[in-house]
């Protein structure tokens, strides 16, 4: 029998959370530091998109969204939205994250293979952390194996999509950043504070990656105790 006192995960999962708080904290600190300081270019932040995204041949609409840090590309409709502190801003943190969603963009018009792969298990990773977890537990209180072996089965495609956003995101900056230095839009201690707010946003990436790990080791951890 498996015994919460006793997880051996547990100090590993509350390490991971106070990891995701410290990302969050650190993304919010760094944009909130580099919002501040106007890029010598002087051009809106969603024009740097703009001509990011042409300089690859990819002409998509920019548009406003509502909310803070809620910028994001839709490989649905082919957009790119951009929040209300970055969409016409022309601070080095606007010029980062706008060229960061230009990047996946770019990955979608270049047929990125991880990208590709993320896009495909989206909708069973939505569905799997949302109900894998719910189905585990009704199988441990049902002493029900296989609703505990399908709520493993959906959240691993949960982890899955969490893994191989790694690759994306880490890809979508890269081009970010050359893209920046290539084309001018920033140079000297500009692309190093624009660099410091992507490093700051991938943080949160890995801190959640770490922790769907975790789960899913302690799912299954769970699961062979009972057998």
């Amino acid at each position: 029998m498996f015994h919460f006192g006793s997880d051996p995960f547990f100090m590993l999962i509350i390490a991971a959370l106070g990891l995701s708080l410290l990302a969050q904290w650190k993304v919010k600190s760094t944009y909130d530091r580099f919002a501040k300081v106007a890029a010598a270019r002087g051009l809106p932040a969603e024009e740097v998109a703009r001509q990011i995204m042409s300089h690859y041949g990819v002409n998509i609409p920019v548009n406003p969204v509502a909310g803070t840090l809620t910028d994001h590309y839709d490989p649905r409709r082919k957009a790119l939205g951009l929040s209300q502190g970055v969409y016409g801003s022309h601070s080095i943190a606007a010029y980062g994250i706008a060229a960061h969603e230009a990047g996946h963009a770019i990955q979608h018009a270049k047929l990125y293979a991880p990208l590709k792969i993320r896009n495909f298990i989206y909708p069973a990773a939505a569905f799997g952390s949302n109900l894998g977890p719910w189905l585990f537990i009704a199988g441990l209180f049902m002493g029900a194996p296989f609703l505990i072996d399908a709520g493993i089965v959906f959240f691993a495609c949960a982890v899955a999509f969490s893994v191989i956003t790694l690759p994306v995101e880490f890809d979508a900056s890269r081009r970010a950043m050359a893209a920046l230095r290539t084309n001018a839009f920033l140079s000297g201690q500009e692309l190093k504070g624009a660099q410091n707010v992507l490093n700051a946003a991938a943080l949160t990436y890995v801190a959640a990656t770490l922790m769907a790990v975790l789960q899913f080791v302690r799912l299954l951890a769970m699961r062979n105790s009972r057998r």
